[in-house]
């Protein structure tokens, strides 16, 4: 029984976006270790900013600086 946990900071994931995520990484699993999608578990847990760091600063402050994920 695979269990994968996907973890975001809680900055407007979409209810959609969280379908594909767990869509297409049951598919992975299923694929690539040949488990079985109906005892797959996905999570998805979104952390507040001011509870997530890197580089030594907290991502708010990250944010507040302009300094994003995105591409």
């Amino acid at each position: 029984m695979p269990y994968v946990k996907i973890e975001v900071t809680r900055e407007g994931v979409t209810r959609e976006q969280k379908q594909t995520l767990i869509a297409g990484v049951t598919k992975l699993i299923t694929e690539v270790l040949d488990k079985d999608p109906k005892l797959t578990h996905v999570v998805i847990q979104e952390i507040e900013l001011d509870d997530w760091g890197y580089a030594g600063e907290q991502v708010s402050v990250l944010r507040e600086k302009g300094i994003t994920a995105k591409r």
